[in-house]
């Protein structure tokens, strides 16, 4: 027998699992002859140690070297699914049941799949033939009670619960899903009433004590929430749990507070993988103080220790967000594959992760499967919402006007309002009654707000809000058309869209690809922002005449001053720069960067940006630039947040990001008199700055490709006397072109919704 086999034998003896896995891992590539056996072995302790990627590829040659195995069949089909990829587990599954049609495992694990996918019609199917064969099973019992839950059988599923409840006493789960369900249901209070039924009869049972706290959370009932856990933290003490719900409590309030809570949860209990994620996220998304302090902070604690493999999927999109924020790019791409990681997150409801997976993006086939991983999480959203299908009002309305929608939490002082703008300020009311609708938990009214709000017919704030009786206000307010800004993004609830709350439902501004969910019958764009191949749309693209954005004063004043001489006169030396996010950064793209200053001799290049105070970060790109021969002193990193715009007077040339483009930041850049040289490609996000540049007038700044670009920028590098003119003349070119025509921006849009909502 190989040495090595003999060593793993030893190794399994003294329960070293991972020694073992990986001697014989490294037998099987070395061409030891494979047995069922040996596969047999390697595959459970696999599984032991929760290597589900890795499961996933030996199942597969497992598979191939006994293609009758059931055993083998099923092994793949589980891990296919630890690993998010549901639809290829359930086949793998069903080739397991043709095999051995008697055997239940594969079964469960088939209507385990289709739960998790949300498909509830079928793995209702299933669990209704498991629990007639075995009626006293409690677990059962729950799958089939989940099964109905996703298909909104509400009461029915609260049936399952108690049942299985009823079976195993102590079934915590079983608890935790009865009050889950009401809660759903729109009965909180009744879920309140079996949590503290649960209570009484496990009293100190952390998870129903902790799920009280976030059924609080969840009811609005801050000051109850607070004030429950100051009771059970007088009954017993610190704990690591206590401490997580005090940083859920306060995250959104006082995230500085909140991240004291989560160091103290993660000391109190250090190998809790979730307090360990939560205080990661809570510092990546930590605004207030030193900001750099606190990305540094992030990365050192997600470095800290092993990651547990998989993760989880809302942890790996934490872990992908630190990484790349810092420059780490190998450890990020060591999370997964670009169809395994997007399609994992999909699958699990977590669409906000696939905006920072656009820029890895790196051939033509990435972005038909990122349409598809869009495709995937909307699917199973339309599916939960035809589950428990609102009601749409019928019969006359009063007002012939056409009623126009905006949903919207970020209708206060942001950039989506600031683009937004013109549509509020020169509003057709003549034609439109205007509704809008924000989900935004905060309770002040901003300046940006006050002014939406004096604008339009009707503005509801609903922070607490079901996505489902959103979308049923929305029905109620019998829209002809609704426009979603917010995209996927914090606060927004894109969910609602799944119900198809309007006749008319489009999106715009808030998230550069399509949603993902068929129920949005429009993407507004321009005619240079829609996409050559209409294969990456989802929605029908809502033609614009000129351009799909303007830049109204409240973001573009003329009070931000513009130096008129630029950097390269007054230091003698080109200055490149970017103040465009480090989500969008990738390898190939600093690769290019750093290309074009080793062609344009002397030059620097200035990073703006909250990231550029944590040492990690400049390490990391400073690292990247050096690798192509660019010395670490010719980058400087200035650490800002919000006061930005001053920083552009430093540099001559913005370089865009790649693939996803700029959109905000290229606007900004124009504004103050610098050119922004941008590589375009075919989707929306690849398209942004494009739109921008050609109605700005400089279409010659915008490259086909990565040759073209690098030669674009070093023939404006070498032209001082256009990069002066641009300097103290662009502001008033943008003035004159459609991006500074609001007036007219806003009759475009209306006219054109007009014609479509006709």
């Amino acid at each position: 027998m190989d040495k090595r086999l003999l060593a793993a034998q030893e190794a399994l003896a003294q329960d070293r699992r991972g020694d073992a896995v990986d001697l014989i891992v490294e037998a099987l590539e070395d061409g030891v002859p494979p047995s069922v056996q040996l596969y047999k072995i390697l595959l459970q302790n696999i599984f032991a140690l929760r290597r589900y990627a890795q499961g996933a590829q030996w199942a597969t040659k497992a598979v191939e070297l006994d293609p009758k195995s059931y055993e083998f069949h099923n092994f793949l089909g589980v891990f296919l699914r630890r690993t998010g990829r549901y639809k290829d587990a359930i086949a793998i599954l069903d080739r397991a049941i043709k095999i051995r049609p008697n055997d239940v495992s594969a079964l469960i694990n088939k209507g385990n799949a289709c739960n998790d996918v949300g498909d509830g019609a079928a793995a209702e199917t299933i669990f209704t033939q498991l629990v007639r064969q075995s009626p006293r099973n409690a677990e059962y019992q729950r799958a089939l009670g989940h099964a109905l839950w996703s298909q909104r059988k509400l009461d029915a599923a609260a049936i399952r619960f108690r049942q299985s409840i009823a079976l195993q006493k102590d079934n915590i789960d079983g608890w935790l899903d009865l009050s889950g369900v009401t809660a759903d249901s729109g009965k909180l209070d009744g879920s309140l009433k079996i949590l503290d039924k649960a209570i009484a009869q496990y009293p100190g049972n952390a998870r129903f004590l902790q799920a009280k706290a976030k059924l609080y959370r969840r009811m609005g009932k801050a000051t109850e929430a607070e004030d429950f856990l100051n009771t059970v933290q007088e009954q017993v003490g610190e704990t690591g749990w206590l401490h997580h719900e005090y940083g859920h409590l306060y995250g959104d309030i006082d995230r500085e507070r909140a991240n004291q809570h989560y160091r103290r949860a993660l000391e109190l209990d250090p190998d809790n993988v979730e307090h360990r994620f939560a205080l990661i996220e809570s510092l990546d998304r930590t605004r207030q103080g030193n900001e750099s302090a606190h990305i540094e902070e992030a990365y050192r604690t997600l470095k800290s220790s092993p990651l547990p493999i998989p993760l989880a999927p809302g942890n790996a999109k934490v872990a992908a967000e630190v990484f790349t924020r810092s420059g780490d790019y190998e450890a990020a791409a060591a999370l997964g594959s670009f169809e395994e990681m997007g399609r994992h997150w999909a699958s699990n409801g977590l669409p906000t992760a696939l905006l920072g997976h656009m820029p890895r993006v790196t051939r033509p086939e990435h972005r038909h499967e990122l349409v598809h991983q869009h495709r995937i999480w909307g699917d199973i959203a339309i599916q939960r919402a035809r589950a428990n299908p609102i009601r749409h009002p019928s019969g006359p309305r009063q007002s012939s006007k056409i009623r126009l929608g905006f949903m919207s939490s970020d209708l206060r002082g942001h950039p989506v309002t600031y683009f937004a703008w013109p549509l509020f300020e020169h509003a057709d009311r003549d034609r439109f009654e205007i509704y809008c609708y924000s989900y935004f938990t905060g309770d002040q009214i901003d300046s940006a707000q006050k002014f939406v709000r004096s604008n339009v017919d009707v503005f509801r704030q609903h922070p607490f809000i079901s996505d489902r009786d959103a979308a049923q206000m929305i029905a109620d307010d019998r829209l002809d058309i609704l426009f979603e800004l917010g995209g996927s993004t914090h606060m927004n609830k894109i969910e609602v869209m799944a119900y198809k709350p309007a006749r008319i439902c489009a999106s715009w501004l808030g998230y550069p690809h399509s949603a993902g969910l068929s129920t949005i019958d429009y993407l507004l764009v321009d005619p240079f922002l829609n996409p050559p191949d209409p294969s990456l749309l989802i929605e029908k693209p809502l033609v614009m005449p000129r351009s799909w954005i303007a830049m109204g004063s409240q973001a573009f004043p003329d009070r931000l001053g513009i130096e008129p001489v630029a950097p390269v006169r007054r230091n003698g030396h080109i200055t490149f720069g970017t103040a465009n996010n480090p989500y969008k950064y990738n390898l190939a793209m600093l690769r290019t960067w750093a290309q074009i200053l080793a062609r344009v001799p002397n030059s620097r290049f200035l990073f703006v940006r909250p990231e550029c105070g944590s040492q990690v970060f400049v390490n990391n790109i400073r690292a990247r630039f050096e690798a192509e021969g660019i010395s670490g002193d010719r980058l400087e990193f200035q650490a800002v947040r919000g006061l930005h715009m001053p920083r552009y007077n430093e540099i001559d040339i913005t370089l865009d990001t790649f693939p996803q483009t700029g959109g905000t930041t290229t606007c900004e850049a124009l504004w103050m008199g610098v050119p922004t040289i941008s590589l375009f490609g075919e989707a929306v996000f690849e398209r942004l700055s494009y739109s921008i540049l050609q109605n700005a007038g400089l279409g010659d700044l915008c490259a086909g490709s990565v040759e073209d670009y690098i030669d674009i920028a070093v023939r404006l590098a070498g032209d001082e006397d256009r990069i002066q003119a641009l300097r103290t003349g662009l502001r008033d070119q943008l003035r004159a072109g459609p991006l500074g025509q609001t007036r007219q921006f806003a009759e475009d849009f209306y006219d054109l919704v007009a014609a479509t909502a006709g």
